[in-house]
């Protein structure tokens, strides 16, 4: 969900930090460059909270943190921050971060399509720099239609391809979900 780069002086990830929390809106940092969020349709919103309610309900007493597209994502050994729709980790060095999680074993975006290509392209390179990162989803927003990233060995992707009938199974956190349940309530036009 990135705009255009922020017309302002490169800031340290600190600095970042800091005036990020006086903003009203989101900003991805790469590079010292600041990035505007743009924001989701109604679709787009509902899918990401359904999708986030069976995550939580499945996850809870595991350990593990299931997050929304309020928790930034630090991109591994650099330090750039995104943020995805939704995230999962179990890592205990995430246990007690508080701005940030560095290593999430599953990360789901859904597109938009003014997002998608970065979604697809650029921000999934990024993501897949963790070697923690075992799966990544990508969930339509404007039909019923889910592809899953999922690491391999020799740090190569599987790609599987859901559609309306379909189960989900999700590897990195043990669970297999019917598709339609992700898009509970969703009106295409």
């Amino acid at each position: 969900m990135i705009a255009a780069a922020e017309p302002f002086p490169q800031l340290t990830p600190e600095e970042y930090f800091i005036w990020e929390e006086q903003q009203l809106h989101r900003h991805e940092y790469l590079k010292g460059e600041v990035y505007a969020m743009s924001g989701g349709t109604l679709n787009h919103s509902e899918i990401a909270l359904n999708f986030g309610a069976v995550l939580k309900a499945h996850m809870r007493g595991r350990g593990c943190k299931v997050l929304n597209s309020d928790a930034r994502v630090n991109i591994f050994e650099t330090r750039d921050y995104v943020y995805p729709d939704l995230s999962v980790t179990c890592d205990d060095r995430d246990r007690t971060t508080k701005q940030f999680i560095t290593y999430p074993c599953l990360v789901i975006e859904v597109l938009s399509p003014s997002t998608e290509a970065y979604d697809r392209g650029n921000k999934f390179k990024l993501y897949r720099q963790n070697p923690n990162l075992q799966e990544y989803m990508l969930v339509d927003s404007e039909a019923i239609a889910v592809e899953l990233f999922r690491r391999m060995a020799q740090d190569t992707w599987q790609i599987l391809n859901y559609q309306a009938g379909d189960c989900i199974e999700l590897k990195s956190v043990d669970l297999t979900v019917p598709i339609e349940a992700i898009y509970e309530d969703i009106v295409f036009k």
